[in-house]
């Protein structure tokens, strides 16, 4: 094959194929007498392989690293790790078709995308008009976002449908227009801390939820009284959260000395 050929074999273009001969990423093959390249099924299997792991979101770099892991393979065991990438893929997309379909017959809210976990967290709350609530929905899912939380998620799942927890969130609203020296700011921090389980404060990186970047901007997003109850709230999860990891740790010392 010459390179226009496997090119539009590939689905790539001529300048795209030699720009990976330019750069190391593809052997130069060999030329003809007339100085046409002559590309073989081997090059073409690398080719697509490049094709695919770009697609897949890899680097050039990452791909060369992929490639020289591949190099003592042969043909066959290629085209059967080929197959078997496409054979993920289509598994990958019969998934996501399915959580599309069901997205579809449901209300579009803007929880469309998210976990399954976190769908089934917050299609187990009660319906509310909280405006306190509302702003741990939209905490959730930037939480999800960024790197998921399936354990935080299930251990919030008993809570989903406490009465408290709507009467937490009532008594956090009531708080909107109210000075940062309310007196209701103490106990209300001291009942929403309370109430966090064990199971999300292990959920929770040893040192804490930190109080700055994104600790500050979530306290922007609330009034002034609002903003102190969460603050106290994150240094009393903080302070449980460093008790337990020492006591766990003290615990395994223990167990080390016997």
């Amino acid at each position: 094959m010459r390179i226009g050929e496997i090119a539009a074999l590939v689905g790539v273009t001529p300048r795209t194929v030699r720009h990976y001969h330019h750069i190391g990423l593809l052997a130069e093959p060999a030329r003809r007498a007339n100085g046409y390249r002559a590309y073989g099924v081997r090059d073409a299997v690398l080719l697509a392989r490049v094709r695919r792991l770009t697609e897949l979101g890899l680097g050039l770099d990452e791909v060369r690293e992929v490639l020289a892991g591949d190099a003592g393979l042969d043909l066959g065991d290629v085209l059967r790790e080929l197959d078997a990438d496409l054979a993920r893929q289509e598994r990958e997309i019969r998934e996501r078709r399915k959580r599309l379909a069901g997205l579809m017959d449901g209300p579009l809210d803007g929880t469309e995308s998210v976990s399954p976990a976190l769908a089934e967290l917050l299609a187990a709350a009660p319906a509310t008009g909280s405006p306190a609530a509302a702003k741990d929905r939209e905490h959730l899912l930037l939480l999800d976002t960024i790197s998921g939380g399936s354990e935080i998620y299930a251990a919030l799942r008993p809570l989903a449908g406490d009465p408290a927890v709507l009467a937490l969130y009532e008594q956090l609203d009531a708080l909107a227009t109210a000075p940062p020296d309310d007196p209701r700011i103490g106990p209300l921090a001291d009942r929403m801390a309370a109430l966090a389980p064990d199971e999300v404060l292990d959920a929770i990186p040893a040192d804490g939820p930190a109080m700055t970047g994104f600790g500050e901007a979530l306290l922007a997003d609330y009034t002034p009284a609002q903003a102190e109850v969460v603050r106290r709230v994150m240094v009393a999860l903080t302070v449980r959260s460093r008790s337990r990891s020492e006591g766990r740790d003290g615990k395994k010392k223990g167990k080390g000395a016997r």
